[in-house]
């Protein structure tokens, strides 16, 4: 375990119910679907699984309802801090996934006690990274990022955001991007804030290696426009695409891991990226070792590495492998 790190995770737990379908069902179409499936999730808790099994100490910050006792039960087992998980009388927040065989899914979100009020706690004293989600009421986010940059720390906490689901127009442009340290996206979340934050063209010269990328100018664009915060940005079957500040430009650029087997969910994937970024960038900052291109290339590779291994299996937490079996890859 990483004992000088430590993550605090404000973000949302779900109970996925999993309607497993041939194909995502059409407006106007009604279906049957062949089974179905509950299981603990929501993007706070996944990602708060991913860090453990990682290796990292995080500390989940959320609500559920009493029935979803179980999920805190699930994620205490998991190595999960859930010491500040309230019992509220809202039901637990839903996600209705349609899943189909090939691996695609579908999702609607109900919020449910995500939004119930949770009073702000003193966070543990070893906090050193704070990773947010929007699944949870958009001033609590707002809240932690100020925590963070608290003038009374030592020194800011490292904030990761991952905005997804993607929040509105007017929230977008009312956040406080120059104190995020990392922003985690997918390439069309990237080509989403693009739109909104930076409408005009870009003035950044491209890298004519990175050429064949299509994510490639839309990052350069919103670093443009969020010129000190690191983005990393998935690309599904295609990798994953980096970029600092300090590379000038230039990214880093990672193909997907080769799976042992076929598809069979995406669900989890993102989740389980970006916990394992975290506690990757954890041990960095723990062992104090500077964040080089090749240091950010070994942290980005087990990533991804996890990420593969999360959609061999079904389900998104229970997905979500354990950081020696991702070594154990890697060796092969």
């Amino acid at each position: 375990m990483l004992d000088a790190a430590r993550c605090l995770i404000r973000g949302s737990i779900n109970i996925d119910e999993f309607f497993h379908v041939k194909d995502i069902v059409r407006p106007g179409e009604t279906i049957s679907s062949n089974n179905l499936e509950k299981r603990a999730g929501g993007k706070g808790a996944n990602q708060a699984v991913a860090v453990a099994r990682a290796g990292g100490q995080v500390d989940l910050v959320g609500a559920i309802g009493r029935d979803g006792i179980w999920v805190k039960s699930q994620l205490e087992n998991a190595g999960v801090d859930v010491s500040a998980v309230l019992v509220a009388e809202e039901s637990t927040g839903r996600a209705v996934i349609q899943l189909t065989s090939k691996g695609e899914n579908s999702i609607i979100l109900y919020k449910g006690a995500n939004f119930s009020s949770i009073p702000q706690r003193p966070m543990h004293p070893r906090t050193t990274h704070i990773l947010l989600q929007n699944e949870i009421p958009f001033p609590d986010t707002l809240a932690q990022i100020a925590a963070a940059n608290d003038p009374s720390l030592p020194q800011p906490l490292s904030t990761i955001f991952n905005p997804s689901p993607m929040p509105s127009q007017t929230r977008l442009l009312q956040f406080p991007w120059d104190k995020l340290t990392w922003l985690i996206v997918n390439e069309g979340e990237a080509s989403d804030l693009v739109d909104i934050l930076l409408p005009s063209p870009a003035s950044l010269v491209p890298n004519e290696d990175y050429a064949s990328l299509s994510a490639y100018p839309v990052i350069l664009r919103l670093a443009e426009r969020i010129p000190t915060t690191n983005i990393v940005c998935t690309l599904g079957a295609a990798g994953v695409l980096a970029l600092l500040p300090s590379f000038e430009g230039n990214p880093v650029y990672l193909p997907a891991a080769h799976l042992e087997g076929t598809v069979r969910d995406t669900t989890g994937a993102g989740d389980c990226f970006t916990g394992y970024l975290v506690a990757g960038l954890m041990k960095t900052e723990q062992e104090e070792t500077p964040l080089t291109r090749d240091r950010l290339t070994d942290v980005l590779r087990r990533c991804v590495q996890a990420a593969g291994m999360c959609v061999e299996k079904r389900g998104a937490m229970e997905s979500i492998p354990a950081g020696s079996d991702v070594d154990t890859r890697l060796l092969a």
